[in-house]
């Protein structure tokens, strides 16, 4: 036991955080005014993707393609632009070489908004100081316009990159759409490889590891998949003052018990073992012992994590939510039959087959039908190489106080398709969001600092230089 303790206190104090290379930044200088303003213009189209296309209006993406052209003159003039299908864009800016070409992604869709619940206009562009109101600014104009804004000024000042650089939007990333997988098949039909792919994702942010205080710049180098699942029963109708022992929503809510008490195993995936390994290091001791000494905490960790649910424990598993449920319309007849929908968030290994397949075995029940409605797979886990740190260096030259780690992202983006073609796919949206920002993502009043403008500016304003 004695020499157990010492195996584990040794190892926690040697569980320190890495040594970081001193960082020397030079200043980067753009117009700040310009990049507040063709924000603001962008946010004022109304490029709403819905899979409600009577909330669509194609005119204001074509609007939207007015903006680009009236804003940045240069890259329309110096740059190959290309339209694939009826919503992609993609800008090649030649460089030197075309041997380790890049590909700098964002989206130029939003989701749609209950305007009533907004405190101003989502799509009037109001600024109130120095902040920018309007859906899309986070998720992700304000992503694209960093993009835009850093090249149109390299061009200006006739720089050409090192490598080819491509610059791909899409409109219909909100609803999963074809486009960004379209863009892929371009490049793929070109032999196009490449070297290094950015888009939204992690941001830098604060109070999202156990015990660690300082500030988080959160990689993304893989997501999650994703699944809804119905699942359907038929029973016998009939009057509720006669019910027979089990009705149809009894019979599924059995089900929903069975998969809810019967979580899936835990899984240290490659993203989450390095986000712990480089987050951990930086927490108080409690925490620092527990990851520094996994291979006898990792049982701790899991019922914590299984307790506590939310972030933490979605990382280390797939996760399943039930969502929906429908039986009869009348509230005294009992339905023939019944149905509920569970979304599944698939960690990297599994697919939809074998959640499917686990799903069949916790119910056991043959009597309940499932059916897969949508389904997308983990993406490919992107490598953490030298590649992976030209976007570490380069958030670190900006927020030099702040902990850099990959990490595995919950949600989706149209970079999931470039696992295909590129080893080196990395996500993070260049600015610094609170709580309340990130939950203004999809939600009501969503906004923008000028200070979170210019930060992504300036991110792809030195990521260029190094591409």
């Amino acid at each position: 036991m004695i020499t157990l303790l010492l195996i584990v206190l040794i190892r926690t104090l040697m569980f320190k955080p890495k040594k970081q290379a001193e960082i020397q930044a030079e200043p980067v200088s753009f117009d700040k005014e310009k990049a507040v303003e063709d924000l603001q213009a962008m946010i004022r189209c109304k490029t709403i993707s819905s899979t409600n296309k009577d909330e669509e209006d194609e005119k204001e993406f074509e609007k939207f393609y007015d903006v680009l052209r009236e804003r940045f003159p240069l890259i329309h003039e110096k740059c190959e632009m290309e339209k694939i299908g009826t919503r992609g864009i993609v800008f090649k800016w030649k460089g030197e070489s075309d041997l380790e070409p890049s590909v700098l992604m964002a989206h130029f869709d939003v989701v749609s908004v209950e305007e009533s619940e907004w405190e101003k206009d989502p799509f009037s562009g109001d600024i109130e100081n120095e902040i920018l109101y309007g859906r899309g600014t986070l998720d992700t104009k304000g992503t694209l316009n960093g993009v835009m804004q850093a090249a149109e000024k390299y061009i200006a000042e006739g720089f050409i990159p090192k490598n080819d650089i491509y610059l791909a939007f899409c409109g219909d990333e909100e609803i999963n759409g074809p486009h960004a997988g379209q863009v892929v098949q371009m490049f793929k039909s070109r032999n196009i490889t490449p070297a290094l792919v950015v888009d939204e994702g992690g941001a830098v942010v604060e109070k999202v590891f156990p015990g660690v205080t300082k500030k988080c710049a959160l990689i993304g180098i893989a997501e999650k998949g994703s699944m809804n699942l119905e699942y359907s029963y038929e029973g016998t109708s009939g009057h509720s003052s006669t019910p027979p022992p089990h009705t149809a929503v009894g019979v599924l809510s059995a089900a929903c018990v069975k998969v809810e008490n019967t979580p899936f195993k835990m899984k240290l995936v490659k993203p989450v073992r390095e986000m712990f390994d480089n987050l951990a290091r930086h927490s108080n001791f409690l925490y620092r012992m527990i990851f520094a000494n996994l291979w006898l905490f990792a049982p701790v960790l899991n019922m914590i994590c299984l307790k506590s649910g939310g972030e933490m424990n979605a990382m280390l598993r797939t996760t399943t939510a039930f969502t929906q449920m429908n039986g009869s319309k009348g509230m005294n007849v009992i339905p023939s039959e019944a149905t509920m929908l569970s979304n599944n968030r698939i960690i990297c290994g599994e697919t939809t087959e074998t959640v499917v397949e686990r799903i069949k075995e916790i119910i056991n029940d043959d009597r309940i039908n499932l059916r897969v409605v949508t389904k997308m797979d983990p993406s490919e886990v992107s490598e953490t190489d030298e590649k992976y740190d030209i976007v570490a260096n380069t958030i670190s030259e900006i927020w030099q106080d702040a902990v850099v780690s990959p990490y595995l992202m919950m949600a989706a983006s149209d970079s999931r398709h470039y696992g295909e073609i590129s080893k080196h796919v990395y996500r993070f949206s260049a600015m610094e969001m609170t709580s309340e920002e990130r939950k203004m993502i999809h939600g009501k009043n969503e906004q923008i600092t000028f200070k979170g403008i210019w930060q992504a500016v300036e991110f792809y304003t030195r990521l260029i230089r190094k591409l």
